[in-house]
């Protein structure tokens, strides 16, 4: 049975291609998604010059959204973007920025960026500054500048030097790793304390002594 089958699309596509483009598909993804949308159809020359005219209106759609799209990876580069955020009193988030986070920060400042078009290499979830890269398309990429605050005023005396692994986490400083742990002999109890001498019994002569002093009452 054939995985992958031939289309024409009716429509544009995102990743995929234009209305009047013949494509190769999954049959999964024709079937679930394109065919019941009536986004494609089967191919044939007939259908293929039934849609030049609107497969020219969308080529010159495309044409204008790509100019658009190269000003503004022109205008994006240098571009920095504040994000406050809630933190404990060591700068670390609440919770991590996110390619939703970014993309309405860039909206806001008048880039039609999608989500899936701003690239995050690492997990940000403290306040710090960081590269983060935009890619449009194969050519139209750039990188900005994000700097991640606090929504509050932090004490400089309440922040702390901190170190993180590579997921992102905080390493508690002042613990040792656990196979150093292990690797170390176990603390000896200390030695008891030698036992007290018993208290020598009273001399015979004391209670001698005391039988006369009575004999003389």
């Amino acid at each position: 049975m054939a995985k992958n089958i031939q289309l024409l699309l009716t429509e544009n596509v995102d990743n995929l291609g234009i209305v009047g483009d013949v494509v190769n598909v999954r049959l999964g993804y024709a079937r679930n998604y394109l065919l019941p949308r009536e986004m494609a159809t089967t191919p044939s020359e007939e259908l293929i010059k039934s849609l030049a005219a609107k497969r020219a209106e969308a080529q010159k759609h495309l044409a204008e959204v790509r100019k658009q799209r190269e000003a503004m990876i022109g205008k994006m580069s240098g571009l920095e973007v504040t994000l406050e955020k809630p933190c404990n009193d060591q700068g670390i988030l609440y919770g991590s920025i996110t390619q939703n986070d970014l993309a309405e920060a860039l909206k806001k400042l008048g880039y039609d960026v999608k989500p899936r078009e701003v690239r995050i290499g690492q997990t940000i979830k403290r306040i710090d500054s960081y590269d983060i890269h935009v890619k449009l398309a194969s050519d139209l990429e750039s990188s900005v500048r994000l700097h991640v605050k606090a929504d509050r005023h932090i004490e400089e005396d309440a922040k702390e030097e901190m170190d993180f692994d590579n997921e992102g986490n905080l390493i508690e400083k002042g613990k040792e790793p656990r196979g150093e742990r292990g690797g170390r002999g176990r603390r000896q109890a200390p030695e008891a304390a030698p036992a007290a001498e018993p208290e020598a019994e009273a001399k015979p002569e004391k209670k001698k002594a005391g039988k006369k002093a009575a004999a003389k009452e």
